[in-house]
């Protein structure tokens, strides 16, 4: 007798779901211009639990789907950006500390020469010339400072970036096996019932 009563009250949920799905063609707001969250938190809020299991509706559930593929490619992409601007921060580290060495370089060939140094056709006292080239090596580390700072929080701003793009993708990846594996399970007890009814 319970088996009857508990496949006619599923029955009924399941008929109740159906009229109630025809009648809600619409797709809410949230689900077309909300974040992955806001979409996630109104299904939560809005479908309603059976037996642990929570029904959505495939046309919701495609586009949040959709959603959810698009964020994770906006986020890739905006990765890939970054790398991009990472590999040209290197290149131009690497350049400002050649430059760098070589400026030293130069210093030290002059603190070696007299005082009379020839540059470009002109004699330059030794003191104006270490001045000068002092200039040119404080400008440089400036720029070898700047440059590294930049670098750094670009670096910083890729990594929280793609740990969030494999956060979502784990998270995204353990939710659709969840649906999977309730989807599974519940056709599993609804040919069991069938069974138990066909049996009995």
């Amino acid at each position: 007798m319970k088996p009857i009563i508990r496949f006619t009250f599923t029955i009924a949920i399941l008929l109740a779901g159906i009229t109630r799905a025809a009648g809600q063609t619409a797709i809410p707001e949230v689900l077309e211009k909300g974040t992955i969250t806001e979409q996630m938190n109104y299904l939560e809020e809005k479908t309603r639990i059976y037996e642990y299991y929570r029904a959505i509706r495939e046309d919701m559930f495609q586009m949040i789907k959709r959603n959810a593929v698009d964020s994770l490619v906006k986020v890739k992409n905006q990765v890939n950006m970054l790398a991009g601007m990472n590999s040209n921060l290197v290149l131009r580290f690497d350049s400002l500390t050649a430059t760098l060495s070589d400026r030293e370089a130069q210093l030290d060939e002059a603190i070696r020469t007299k005082d009379g140094i020839k540059v470009f056709g002109m004699n330059l006292n030794k003191k104006a010339y270490n001045s000068i080239m002092w200039i040119i090596v404080v400008g440089l580390l400036f720029l070898l400072g700047l440059g590294f700072l930049i670098f750094k929080r670009n670096l910083s701003v890729m990594l929280r970036t793609k740990k969030d793009l494999e956060e979502m993708k784990t998270e995204f990846e353990s939710y659709r096996q969840k649906k999977r594996l309730e989807i599974e399970k519940l056709g599993m007890d609804h040919f069991n019932e069938l069974k138990k009814l066909k049996g009995g």
